[in-house]
Formats: C-alpha cells, sequence, structure tokens
C-alpha cells in the first residue's frame, strides 16, 4: 500500500515577516520501508522561534532549510509501521521531522517516550513531550542550572514568559528555590495568567509602556537571574536591575528575528557597560550544547509533573495544512505557552 505525506516546503527566504507565498505544502509519496526504519503518523507537531532563524541563509549552530525541501522541527508520533526491532507498531516517539502529518526514516533517529499522566488521573496528550517533558522544559531547567547557576534565595526575571520557555523558566526557577519571579508578556491576560497559573510573584505587560520604566518597581531588591527570551528593549531593561555578579542566559531574541534584512542593524544595549561595573556574565546557549545536563533535567522535570508542581499550558492548532499560520501566529505573540499543531 502506497504511503503519503503531506509536507511544508520553504520555497523562498522571507526579507522580514514570512509571508504564505515563501512556503508550500505539497503531498509526497513515501518509499517502502528499509531494513531499520519507521514510519510514523505525527499526531502533533511543534513551531518555534529558532525556525525562523533557519528560513535564513546564514551561518548558525543548525543548518538552514534548504529551497524545495521539506522543513523540519520538533514532533511527536505514533509508530505506524516498522521494520526495526527497537521500535514496534504503536510506540509513541518523539523526533525532528515536523511540519508534515506523517514522517519515514532510521529508527535512530526517533525516540519512544513514554505514555504521559496528568496529575489528577488520566492520559495526558503526547504534546507534553514538545513542551515541558521535552525541549522546552529541558532548555528552561539547563538555562537556569548549567548557564545561569541560580541559588536559592535569588531573583529571576523572565522575559517573554506567556511563551513556552518562559512560561517554565518562571515555574522551574520556582522550584529550584527562587525567592521572587517576574516575567514579562503581551496583554492584560496574559500577565494575570502568569499570576494565576503559573505562580510567578509580579509579571509587567509590555504593551502597557516601556518595560525599562515597569520594571524597577517590580524588582526593588534587583535581579540576579535574567532569561532572555526577546532581546532588545527587555535586555535593556534587564541589565539597568542586575544586582552585582548576576547572571544573563541568553536563550532567544525574538523581537529581532522578523526585523528588515535590508534595514539598518538595531543598535545594541546602551548600558552594557553595565555587564563591566557589575561583574555580570552574559551567556548565551543552546540546549544541544548541553546533552550531559538532559537525563537530570528530564527526570526532575517529570518528577515534577507527575505531582502537579509543573503546569503545562499550550496552545493548540488544527490541522497539519495549518502549520505555517501557527508558526506566524506564534511569532507575533498568539500562543499563550507551546503553540503546536494538532495533525489530526
Amino acid at each position: 500500500m502506497t504511503a503519503r505525506s503531506r509536507q511544508w516546503q520553504l520555497v523562498s527566504r522571507p526579507q522580514a515577516e514570512p509571508q504564505p507565498s515563501d512556503v508550500r505544502l505539497v503531498e509526497v509519496d513515501l518509499p517502502d520501508l528499509a531494513p531499520g526504519q519507521v514510519r510514523v503518523a505525527n499526531e502533533f507537531v511543534s513551531v518555534d522561534p529558532y525556525m525562523r532563524g533557519r528560513m535564513d541563509d546564514v551561518k548558525s549552530y543548525v543548518p538552514p532549510f534548504g529551497l524545495g525541501e521539506a522543513m523540519t522541527g520538533g514532533a511527536v508520533g505514533r509508530v505506524v509501521a516498522s521494520t526495526a526491532e527497537q521500535l514496534s507498531v504503536g510506540t509513541l516517539v518523539t523526533h525532528a521531522l515536523g511540519w508534515r502529518d506523517v514522517a519515514q526514516g532510521d529508527a535512530s533517529g526517533f525516540r519512544a517516550v513514554p505514555e504521559a499522566t496528568q496529575p489528577s488521573g488520566g492520559a495526558a496528550p503526547s504534546s507534553v513531550h514538545l513542551g515541558v517533558l521535552g525541549l522546552t522544559g529541558q532548555t528552561a531547567y539547563v538555562g537556569l542550572t548549567a548557564v545561569a547557576h541560580l541559588q536559592p534565595g535569588e531573583t529571576v526575571f523572565v522575559s517573554g514568559a506567556a511563551g513556552a520557555v518562559g512560561g517554565a523558566v518562571g515555574q522551574v526557577a520556582r522550584l529550584l528555590g527562587a525567592s521572587r519571579v517576574v516575567g514579562s508578556a503581551g496583554g492584560a491576560q496574559k500577565t494575570a495568567r502568569l499570576l494565576e497559573r503559573s505562580g510567578f510573584d509580579a509579571a509587567l505587560d509590555y504593551k502597557a509602556g516601556p518595560v525599562r520604566e515597569q520594571l524597577p518597581a517590580l524588582v526593588p531588591d534587583g535581579v540576579d537571574v535574567y532569561f532572555d527570551n526577546v532581546g532588545g528593549d527587555h535586555l535593556e531593561a534587564a541589565l539597568d536591575v542586575m544586582n552585582r555578579g548576576g547572571r544573563l542566559a541568553l536563550c532567544g531574541a525574538i523581537s529581532g528575528y522578523n526585523a528588515d534584512r535590508s534595514a539598518p542593524r538595531t543598535p545594541g544595549p546602551d548600558n552594557l557597560a553595565n555587564a563591566i561595573t557589575r561583574g555580570l556574565t552574559l551567556q548565551g546557549f543552546t540546549l544541544g550544547s548541553y546533552a550531559a545536563q538532559l537525563p537530570e533535567a528530564t527526570a526532575r522535570l517529570a518528577e515534577w509533573f507527575a505531582a502537579g508542581e509543573l503546569v503545562h499550558d499550550e496552545t493548540v492548532v488544527e490541522g497539519v495544512e495549518s502549520t505555517f499560520e501557527a508558526f506566524t501566529s506564534m511569532m507575533r505573540g498568539g500562543n499563550t505557552g507551546k503553540m503546536v499543531v494538532r495533525v489530526g
């Protein structure tokens, strides 16, 4: 029986915000499985800010998407055909062949994951393995521990706190013993959710006024750890209030991802000299450089989730045909928590 897969391809490189004309959805025939391969029906695919960088042909920590080739990204699905002994039909797996409804490849590229259970009982959606139990939660844990070296009793500021990684950072920081956790988000509804559901001590609405003006009142004793997902004005605001010896974990800079590539570059922070006078450490990181820390992160996250101490927030868009729309919405802040596409 012929298997088919609907896949998104990049057909042109965006100069600013990606447009529908930059991508296309195609349907392709999949070959018969070779020995040691699996075919997976995706249940959820992930859309993430780093994918915008992959649309540009520039040097980075991950290769750019090839023009006319299927795009890739995180996904979770179930094995529907297999010639690999280690992955039988029915196994739930995570992998990097997102942006499609059916994935196929060598079994080594797929990782079996357990069926997650809600703390209150009953099955959790498999998308949790793309969120707090997956790369999202792992990024938060590694950034706070191995990069920022968070200590109990410290104050943490998180930008983009209503997003996937930011929301996880706030919760993990609290579980690791932070005394005060402050986050930024866009809009009153999102900031209220940070306080009511995610356990933040304070939240600022960056749409209500300059971050630089709002932040000092929320961190009267300064900030010891800043976890940056936004860059730009948030980074400047954080540099203003950092305590001596503070650490800044630079995970993302989404504020500039859709900047017009033909326009002059935006100048850097005007207060970077604070890093000198206050003995600050600014360290950029990507999760791939911290493979040794992933077993610990995975175990701690699973423990907290099972105990009901870690909330999984997500925004779900229906249908693989909506993947590009979900991506652009996420880039504009249209999500609360992890943005995923339920393949159907």
